[in-house]
C-alpha cells in the first residue's frame, strides 16, 4: 500500500485513481459558472479527463516579483523600487496566528486532504444545488496557490490574466493537475509559505511581509491575533474587504475569519469574543514606489542607477532580459552614492537656487581614480508636478538626460592637455591680439584641413579691447583669453584636441560627433556636468581617466537563495602623462587663487578648476576639483530660452551671470560639506617660469564681467564682439561689431551648438 506523505493526503497514485470521479464533481460544481445547462455537463466533464492527460507534466514556476532596494555607499536606504510590492519571508518569518487564520478561513482542512478535497467537493455540490447557484466553491489552499503563480506567470499583461483567472472548467482541470504535482514536491508547509508570499492584499501589497507593513507597519513576524484575522479576511475580495476605503466590511470579514478560528479550535471561543470587540488598529504606510520616493534629493540619481541596469549588457544580453530581472526585482543594490557628499550638493543647491527660479542648477561629484560617482543633484526636483521634472539634468540623453548645454571656457583646460602632450611648453607665448580671424588652414583628423572663408572670414575677440597680448599659458588660462585658446588649437590642429577628449570621456550629450571645427576650442559642444566631473577627475587622478561608475554590488533573491550579479566595473587608462596632468594642476589652481574662479576657493585647501560662460549667458559653469573629489556645476535654462541678464536666482538680483558667480560659489558650499572630514591633501604640481597673471577685478571669463568691469562680454566669450567702451556698462545684448558669415553658426535648437564658419580643403 502506498505511503501517505509526511504533509498529510493521499499520495500520488491514490489522488490519480480517484480524479476521474473528483473532475465529474468539480465539473458540477462549476456548472453554475460555467455551463448554464446541466445537460452539458457530461460532455464537460469527459473533455476534462481527456485534457487532464493533455497537460504538460510540470508546472513552470516563474521567480516571485519582489521589490528592489537600493542603497547609498554606507548601506543607507535610497530608494525601493517594484512592480509588485513584495518582500519573500520564509515561514518561521510568519506569525502563526497568520499561518493559522489563512488556513482556518481559506482551506479548514489543508493538513487533512490532498490536493484535492473530495469532502469539500461534495459539501460544495450540495450547498450550490441548494441555493440554485455557486454559492460555495471547492478550491484548495494548493489549488489557490497554483491559480495564483498563472497570475503571477501573466505579469502585468491583462489578456494573459484574465486567461489566468477565467472561470472555466479547463483552468479549473489545470489547477488540479498542477496541485496534485505541487503536493508531492513541497508539502504542505512549503506550500503554506508559497501562498502567504504570493497572494495579493490589496493596497499594492504582494505578500503577506507587504501587506503587514502596508496595513500596520510592522513585520509578518509580529502580527497579532486581529490583525492576521484581519489581512487573512482581505484575501478573497480585496476590493470589497479594504480596510483603508470601507472599515465596516472589513471589521465584519475579520470577525468572520475570528468565529472560523474558534470553530476549528485554533483559539478559544473566549479570544474570539475579545478579539472581535477591538478595533482594526491601521497604522496604514503609502505605498513606498519608485525614484520619486527617493531620500536625500538622490530622485536622479535613482534614475540614473536604473538607466545603467536597463542599459549595461553585463546585466544581461538583451534588453528585454535587462527589463525582466528589473521587473522581477529582489535586487539589493549598492551604489556608490557618498550620502555625505549628496546631502553636501543638495544643501548648496537649496542655499542658491530655488526650484521655481527661471532657471536651474545641476551638479555631480566624482571620485578620481576610481571614476564612481559621489553625489548627483538639481534645483529641480525628481516629479510630476510644477517646477518638478523627470529629466535627469546631468547625464547625457542615452541616460535619461537632456541634449546638453555648451561648457564654455571649461573646455579650454583640455585643449591645454591636448597641446602640452603634443609637445608645446608650458611657456607658450601667442600674440593673442583683441580680435582676430581663425587661422586657416586648420589641420583636421583624416588629413582633413579645416579652411576659413577668405571672402568673409570668421572672427573672434576676447573679452574686452584691454585684453591684448602676448599670453603665455598661465596668464591666458587664468584669464581665459580666447584668441590665445584658438591660436593654440590653430597650432596643433583639432584632431589632438577631439582625441585627448575621447580620452577624457568628453563625448557631446546628445551622441553626435564632435565636429572638427577650431572653435570647439571655446566651448561650444553641448556636454553634460557628469561628463564635465568626470573629465576634469582625469587631471585630479594625474591623468589616469576611469569610467563613471553608480553601482558597487548587486544580489538577487529568488525564493529562499540570495546569488551576487556581475556589476559593471569601471575602466581606468592613461589619458595623458603625468606631467602633463601636473601642469594643467597648476594652471587651474591660478584659476582658483588669482584669476576668474577666486569666489569658487575652498580656502586653506588645495583645490583647481576652470569658469565657464557661454553665448548670451545661456548657461554659466564651474567645474574643479581636490585630489580626491571632482565636481562640476551648471546653471543655465534647460530649454535653453532665458538669458541669465537682468534675472533673480536663489533671492538674488543679478545683472550679469558668470561661471564665476553663481556656479562657483554652489561648489565652493558644495565641495566643502563633501570634504569635511576628509584628509586635505595637496596637488603634484610642475613649476611655470613666466608672468603671473595680472588682476581682472570681478571679471569672468568668456566675455563676463561685473558691473564697472572693463567692457561687455560677446558672444561665447567674445566670439562676436560686444560694448567694448573700456570701463563702463554696455547695452545688455550688445550689437556684433562685424558681419556673421553665412554658416557660421552649425545650428542651435533647444541648446543645440555653434561651430565656426568656414570649409575643409
Amino acid at each position: 500500500m502506498p505511503n501517505k506523505r509526511s504533509g498529510g493526503g493521499l499520495s500520488p497514485t491514490q489522488q490519480a485513481a480517484k480524479f476521474l470521479g473528483v473532475s465529474v464533481l468539480a465539473g458540477a460544481v462549476l456548472a453554475g459558472i460555467a455551463l448554464p445547462a446541466v445537460g452539458a455537463l457530461g460532455l464537460a466533464a469527459k473533455g476534462s479527463v481527456e485534457s487532464f492527460d493533455e497537460l504538460p507534466a510540470n508546472m513552470k514556476t516563474p521567480p516571485l516579483s519582489q521589490r528592489t532596494t537600493i542603497l547609498d555607499a554606507d548601506g543607507g536606504q535610497i530608494a525601493t523600487v517594484y512592480s509588485r510590492d513584495r518582500t519573500v519571508v520564509p515561514l518561521k518569518d510568519i506569525s502563526p496566528y497568520m499561518q493559522k487564520a489563512i488556513v482556518a478561513i481559506e482551506d479548514s482542512r489543508f493538513y487533512q486532504h490532498g490536493a484535492v478535497d473530495l469532502k469539500g467537493v461534495l459539501r460544495a455540490l450540495n450547498k450550490n444545488a441548494q441555493t440554485g447557484g455557486v454559492s460555495e466553491g471547492a478550491s484548495t489552499l494548493t489549488q489557490q496557490y497554483v491559480k495564483n503563480v498563472f497570475v503571477e506567470e501573466a505579469g502585468n499583461d491583462p489578456t494573459k490574466v484574465a486567461q489566468a483567472t477565467q472561470q472555466t472548467i479547463g483552468r479549473k482541470i489545470r489547477e488540479l493537475k498542477y496541485a496534485i504535482q505541487v503536493e508531492e514536491e513541497l508539502g504542505k508547509k512549503k506550500i503554506l509559505e508559497n501562498y502567504l508570499n504570493i497572494t495579493f492584499f490589496g493596497q499594492q501589497a504582494y505578500g503577506v511581509e507587504a501587506a503587514a507593513q502596508r496595513y500596520f507597519s510592522t513585520s509578518a513576524k509580529d502580527l497579532d491575533l486581529e490583525q492576521a484575522a484581519l489581512l487573512a479576511g482581505i484575501v478573497q475580495s480585496p476590493s470589497r474587504y479594504d480596510p483603508v476605503n470601507d472599515e465596516t466590511e472589513a471589521t465584519k470579514r475579520r470577525n468572520t475569519v475570528l468565529q472560523r478560528m474558534a470553530a476549528v479550535g485554533d483559539i478559544s471561543r473566549a479570544q474570539a469574543a475579545d478579539a472581535m470587540k477591538a478595533p482594526l488598529g491601521l497604522k496604514v504606510s503609502k505605498p513606498k514606489n519608485g525614484c520619486i520616493t527617493a531620500v536625500k534629493g538622490a530622485g536622479f540619481f535613482c534614475d540614473y542607477v536604473r538607466e545603467v541596469f536597463l542599459t549595461d549588457p553585463v546585466f544581461g544580453k538583451t534588453k528585454k532580459q535587462r527589463a525582466k530581472i528589473w521587473n522581477q526585482g529582489g535586487l539589493t543594490i549598492r551604489t556608490t552614492m557618498d550620502p555625505q557628499a549628496q546631502n553636501a550638493a543638495q544643501r548648496s543647491i537649496k542655499e542658491h537656487v530655488y526650484k521655481s527660479d527661471e532657471v536651474a542648477t545641476a551638479v555631480s561629484l566624482v571620485q578620481p581614480g576610481t571614476g564612481k560617482i559621489l553625489a548627483m543633484g538639481q534645483s529641480r526636483p525628481y516629479g510630476f508636478k510644477k517646477n518638478e521634472t523627470q529629466i535627469n539634468l546631468s547625464v547625457d540623453q542615452s541616460m535619461g538626460g537632456g541634449m546638453g548645454y555648451q561648457p564654455g571656457s571649461t573646455f579650454k583646460p583640455i585643449v591645454a592637455a591636448a597641446a602640452l602632450e603634443d609637445g608645446m611648453p608650458a611657456n607658450k607665448v601667442y600674440s593673442s591680439p583683441y580680435q582676430m580671424a581663425y587661422p586657416s588652414p586648420v589641420s583636421a583628423c583624416d588629413g582633413k584641413r579645416w579652411v576659413n572663408d577668405p571672402d568673409n572670414p570668421a572672427k573672434l575677440e576676447n573679452e574686452n579691447s584691454s585684453e591684448v597680448g602676448p599670453y603665455d599659458m598661465r596668464e591666458a588660462t587664468a584669464k581665459s583669453v580666447n584668441t590665445y585658446y584658438v591660436q593654440m588649437i590653430s597650432d596643433i590642429g583639432i584632431c589632438p584636441v577631439t582625441t585627448m577628449a575621447k580620452k577624457m570621456g568628453v563625448v557631446r550629450a546628445d551622441g553626435d560627433k564632435m565636429p572638427q571645427v577650431p572653435s570647439i576650442a571655446l566651448g561650444t559642444q553641448e556636454m553634460s556636468p557628469l561628463t564635465m566631473a568626470n573629465a576634469y577627475a582625469t587631471f585630479a587622478s594625474r591623468g589616469m581617466h576611469c569610467t563613471p561608475v553608480a553601482i558597487e554590488s548587486v544580489s538577487r533573491r529568488v525564493g529562499d537563495k540570495t546569488s551576487s550579479l556581475e556589476v559593471p566595473k569601471s575602466t581606468c587608462s592613461r589619458a595623458m602623462s603625468e606631467n602633463t596632468a601636473d601642469t594643467i594642476n597648476a594652471l587651474l589652481k591660478g584659476v582658483v587663487e588669482d584669476g576668474t574662479g577666486t569666489k569658487a576657493g575652498l580656502g586653506s585647501r588645495p583645490s583647481a578648476g576652470k569658469t565657464g560662460t557661454t553665448d548670451e549667458r545661456y548657461a554659466a559653469w564651474f567645474v574643479g576639483y581636490t585630489p580626491n573629489m571632482a565636481g562640476a556645476v551648471w546653471v543655465g535654462d534647460p530649454a535653453h530660452k532665458r538669458k541669465m541678464s537682468g534675472i533673480t536666482i536663489g533671492g538674488r538680483s543679478y545683472g550679469k551671470v558668470f561661471g564665476g558667480e553663481v556656479p562657483g560659489p554652489i561648489w565652493r558650499d558644495m565641495m566643502s560639506g563633501a570634504l569635511e572630514g576628509k584628509p586635505v591633501e595637496d596637488f603634484n604640481t610642475v613649476h611655470i617660469p613666466g608672468s603671473k597673471p595680472r588682476d581682472r577685478g570681478d571679471g569672468d571669463d568668456d566675455g563676463g564681467r561685473d558691473d564697472g568691469g572693463n567692457g561687455d562680454d560677446g558672444f561665447i566669450g567674445g566670439l562676436v564682439g560686444g560694448n567694448n567702451n573700456g570701463g563702463g556698462g554696455g547695452e545688455p545684448f550688445p550689437t556684433p561689431s562685424f558681419s556673421i558669415p553665412e554658416g557660421f553658426f552649425r545650428g542651435q535648437s533647444n541648446g543645440g551648438g555653434n561651430g565656426n564658419g568656414g570649409r575643409f580643403g
